[in-house]
């Protein structure tokens, strides 16, 4: 019961914190991207936990108890791609636009502004599927809650907040779950080591291969697992979106440092906590390999912070364990529903449907959008048998239909028009395809066509190869075209001082 009661309270304390800052939402700017006012501790706070979601603490936790610590190349994908946005991030802030969509007809045209907002709504959508999901298990686990009826109420509170009050709610209870997540797996992981018996216990239960880089795999595997993640946080959206709502262009390059450190220290933790606790249930009599099955092994954190006694956690600690875990859920599913819905709003109905309507009016519309968004990502659950799987697709859709037509715009000048949109449609494309093919053969024949984690390979080489291929087939965009994602700071301002003489 002291379980259900602090996730209880927990829920409520951030959804008070929603409700009290849904007042100070007077338009688009406060409810998109914070009134670009965001300090950097913020900023900090709320990419670690956009980043953190249940992709980590259940997918990439129950892929580390499955096969140990090579589970950390998805995980190193992002940390490398963290280090390439370090060079971006005031660069994206001094574009200073609303989304993903916005750059992309900045640098190409209106297809590319629609074909990125169908890629971020499909894979975003998906994402947040997944996070109503685990809201499920935790319910369950915590309350005996059905799962499907833990599946609802998580989706229902996910909705309602992002609702209330946007990027201004998000980025206000990040920094508390920040902390939180951060202080319960740093806690949690040497208290599980040592009571475990540690080293002499894991090297006595384990298969070596769980200490190896590659552990009972290759390098391709490891490819297949490093790329989604990597292709991934290059295009992410709630980054891009998060930076235009920093205060300025040194907080937003400040946090990507902190951002980085901080990721490196907790999903490595969370490898580490998910392997140590399943070498101790697994290798209960009574526990006959429950957690070797895909779907179980993924609920191994919450397992450990429920019956944390049994590997040496305190209550107090099982207890910020869970909330972290709450954390974790409710900060993702809200970011990843936010961005969609300014995706639609902005993107469809702003830009081509009604280009007049007030700020008022804009929020209102997203406000709907979030809710159809969040019917659309519950629908979105029934098509995958793993949160891992979800992970993976949702990945690759962002990775191979969006990143690599969105960094051209950055660091490619040469690139054009038509080989920008030809390569979103492109990525996008070969992922849906192979997604749908994947789907048919396992209804029918139980086999898939490519496992999930192998769709980034085609998909992205596919997407790159037309982005330089029709670039260099078509002729140079003028420089009125790139000419904004190249000005430097320095050059602003003395733009800037000749306007004003």
């Amino acid at each position: 019961m002291i379980f259900f009661i602090v996730v209880i309270g927990y829920l409520i304390l951030l959804m008070s914190i929603s409700i009290w800052k849904s007042f100070l939402v007077k338009n688009q700017e406060d409810f998109m991207v914070a009134g670009r006012s965001v300090s950097t501790s913020k900023l900090v706070g709320t990419l670690l936990c956009t980043w953190m979601g249940s992709g980590s603490l259940l997918a990439g936790a129950g892929l580390a108890a499955n096969i140990g610590f090579s589970e950390l190349w998805m995980a190193a994908g992002a940390w490398v791609a963290i280090v390439i946005v370090f060079f971006l991030a005031a660069r994206v802030r001094r574009i200073a636009e609303f989304t993903v969509p916005d750059i992309l007809e900045l640098r190409y045209n209106k297809w590319a502004r629609i074909l990125g907002t169908i890629v971020i709504v499909i894979a975003y959508t998906t994402i947040v599927g997944y996070q109503f999901r685990a809201g499920g298990f935790v319910l369950d686990l915590v309350a005996g809650v059905p799962e499907w009826q833990g599946v609802l109420l998580t989706a229902g509170f996910i909705v309602t907040f992002t609702a209330f009050a946007g990027m201004l709610s998000i980025v206000s209870v990040d920094i508390i779950n920040g902390a939180v997540i951060t202080a319960a797996v740093i806690i949690a992981v040497p208290l599980v080591y040592i009571n475990i018996g540690g080293a002499e216990h894991l090297t006595t239960t384990l298969d070596p291969s769980y200490f190896t880089i590659f552990g009972e795999n290759n390098f391709w595997w490891a490819m297949g697992i490093f790329l989604p993640t990597f292709f991934l946080l290059l295009g992410e959206s709630n980054m891009y979106q998060k930076f235009f709502s920093a205060r300025n262009e040194k907080s937003a390059k400040t946090a990507v440092m902190w951002w980085v450190v901080g990721t490196i220290i907790v999903e490595t933790a969370l490898a580490s906590l998910a392997i140590f606790a399943f070498s101790h249930f697994n290798a209960l009599p009574s526990a006959s390999e429950f957690f070797l099955s895909s779907g179980e092994s993924e609920r191994i954190i919450l397992h450990t912070a429920r019956y944390g006694s049994e590997v040496g956690l305190p209550l107090i600690v099982g207890l910020l364990l869970i909330m972290a875990s709450v954390a974790i859920i409710t900060s993702t599913g809200n970011s990843f529903l936010l961005t969609p819905s300014t995706n639609l709003t902005r993107d469809i109905y702003q830009r081509f449907i009604n280009p007049h309507a007030d700020g008022k009016m804009i929020v209102i519309i997203q406000r709907m959008a979030v809710v159809l968004l969040g019917i659309l990502a519950w629908l979105l659950l029934t098509q995958f048998e793993t949160i891992l799987a979800m992970a993976l697709t949702a990945y690759t859709m962002v990775g191979a239909g969006l990143t690599p037509a969105l960094l051209a715009a950055f660091l490619w000048k040469r690139v054009t028009v038509a080989g920008g949109v030809s390569s979103i449609a492109t990525g996008m494309g070969v992922t849906l395809f192979i997604t749908v093919a994947n789907s048919i053969l396992v209804s029918t024949t139980g086999e898939q066509l490519l496992n999930e984690q192998y769709i980034i390979l085609p998909a992205a080489s596919a997407s790159i190869l037309v982005l330089i291929v029709v670039s260099l087939l078509t002729p140079p965009d003028p420089k009125e075209k790139w000419g904004r994602f190249y000005t430097t700071e320095k050059s602003l301002d003395e733009a800037m001082q000749k306007v004003k003489k």
